[in-house]
């Protein structure tokens, strides 16, 4: 597996080695050997699947307090996925990454606690899988706006098909600083 830093601290772009032939293909989504080599040492204690039409944008989603880490991954189709850094006090707040994972390139995405996540679809459908380190918690629950013009997130999307939580969403600057997560270096 070939793991690769990204920009933000913690966000890692992980890709398996996939063993193929005519048949089809096999590959290792998670080896916690592995992981733990390459610094991430987590528990995950809920997987997640959500099927997307084509121009869905779901996100930017997280949960604060009891934050969830998550390895997300594309099974089929296509998405542009973005992470961004909403903990107060980092030196990278309001930064974010966004990297195209595929049914096909079966890359993943490792996106630490303390980060808010969403993707968009660009292909007619998508299959996504989230291994999450704690269990969804609806008090807990939150989002930022997609298109905060503070983040300035470069979306593929001009005019995305969204979720009323998510067109409703208040921008990075208007949620109280209790509500977001603190930077510990």
């Amino acid at each position: 597996m070939k793991v690769t830093d990204t920009a933000l601290p913690g966000v890692k772009l992980i890709e398996p080695k996939v063993f193929g032939d005519a048949r089809g293909f096999f590959y290792e989504s998670y080896h916690a050997g592995k992981f733990r080599d390459a610094g991430i040492v987590r528990d995950f204690v809920q997987t997640n699947v959500s099927r997307s039409s084509g121009g869905v944008l779901r996100g930017l989603h997280y949960q604060w307090p009891n934050p969830q880490g998550k390895l997300v991954s594309v099974l089929e189709g296509e998405v542009y996925d973005v992470a961004v850094d909403i903990r107060r006090g980092s030196p990278t707040f309001g930064r974010w990454v966004g990297v195209m994972l595929t049914g096909d390139n079966h890359r993943h995405l490792w996106i630490p606690e303390g980060y808010a996540h969403g993707f968009c679809v660009v292909s007619e459908h998508a299959l996504f899988t989230y291994q999450c380190t704690a269990l969804y918690d609806a008090a807990a629950d939150a989002a930022i706006r997609w298109n905060d013009a503070a983040l300035a997130i470069d979306w593929p999307v001009a005019a995305p098909n969204l979720s009323p939580k998510d067109a409703q969403a208040p921008f990075l600057a208007e949620v109280p600083a209790e509500r977001l997560p603190v930077f510990a270096p």
